[in-house]
């Protein structure tokens, strides 16, 4: 399935229903009073989330919901049929903003929350409600009211729990593949990864835990290099991030450059992402060529204040320590808000 995290909508509640100028009609009433009926009231357009969909793909080809219109009022003061709602499932973590004044209308964080889009119209009323002592025909009846409409801007944002960010190529997906039963693309070329992917993770006793793969961060990304912000929102919600640093085919000083780098893309975007947990990894360290740099490079981040942990995604060396440091950050950050 193509996974689409953005997309543009319109919606628009059902029209009101018309009310009815009806009056009696009985044998032997010649002049029977008012009895029309109101119209029933518009459907809303009603957005809920829920664990089915992961993506809002469907929305993309469908950007106009509208939802249908009340039933007219009739005579002998019956009421129109008020419309069904339009529910439109949408995965969670998806946040609703107008898209006129980029206003936060609702973010939908979980499955089962909902979010009422656009309002149905309330019916007409009949020429019953309008009767007076001095009017006693009244030939006349209201329209009903229109719904509301919208054009919305629909961003899904994943939830996970964990974060990886880095470079392209610099193992995120080796890792994530080599953690959980998630399958990402893996070559050794950058922009493998064009989308981003969620892996559930289970360290020994541990409560399980999500990772999420977010692909395309380079320098300028903040301001629409590579794949630009596409997906840095995608970090926004994790409580911690896991920062892969690749040396294979620079100097060991070129591993804080890239470090400082990414940070400095993730601040430009958000500065609250720099608040949040952090743990730092060298990738690799299977390859001779960044073997032979370790002891420099991590001696390099000590003189900073910033431990940095070798590892190795492809053959697993040092991965379960890594692990049980993330079980670590999420149990210190598990009363925190994403």
């Amino acid at each position: 399935m193509k996974f689409v995290d953005e997309a543009k909508i319109f919606v628009r509640g059902g029209h009101g229903g018309a009310g009815c100028v009806s009056f009696r009609r009985e044998k032997f009433v010649p002049k029977g009073g008012p009895d029309g009926g109101d119209g029933g009231k518009g459907g809303d357009v009603i957005f809920r989330a829920a664990q089915t969909h992961h993506t809002l793909l469907d929305l993309k080809y469908r950007q106009h919901q509208i939802a249908k219109n009340g039933g007219h009022g009739s005579g002998n003061n019956r009421t129109g049929r008020s419309a069904e709602n339009l529910e439109v499932v949408v995965p969670p973590g998806t946040l609703v903003k107008d898209f006129e004044t980029g206003e936060v209308l609702a973010d939908l964080a979980a499955a089962g929350q909902t979010f009422v889009a656009a309002r149905g119209g309330i019916g007409g009323k009949g020429n019953a409600h309008f009767k007076t002592s001095t009017h006693q025909t009244p030939r006349f009846a209201q329209e009903g009211l229109e719904g509301e409409e919208r054009t919305l801007l629909l961003e899904l944002k994943l939830l996970a729990d964990v974060g990886l960010v880095g470079f392209p190529n610099a193992g995120k997906s080796t890792f994530i593949s080599r953690v959980s039963a998630a399958r990402p693309k893996i070559a050794d070329y950058p922009f493998t990864t064009l989308t981003p992917h969620l892996g559930v993770v289970k360290h020994k006793d541990s409560p399980a835990f999500v990772v999420a793969d977010i692909p395309g961060l380079i320098a300028g990304a903040s301001e629409g290099l590579g794949m630009g912000i596409q997906f840095l929102r995608h970090v926004e919600r994790t409580r911690v991030l896991v920062h892969l640093i690749d040396i294979s085919e620079e100097t060991h000083t070129a591993a804080w450059k890239n470090f400082t780098a990414i940070n400095r893309e993730l601040k430009n975007y958000n500065p609250q992402l720099l608040d949040k947990e952090q743990l730092v990894c060298l990738n690799k360290i299977d390859l001779p060529a960044v073997r032979e740099k370790v002891k420099k490079t991590v001696a390099q981040f000590s003189k900073k204040g910033i431990i940095l942990h070798p590892f190795s995604a492809a053959t697993g060396e040092g991965l379960q320590d890594i692990l049980g440091k993330i079980v670590t950050l999420l149990d210190n950050t598990k009363n925190l808000e994403p």
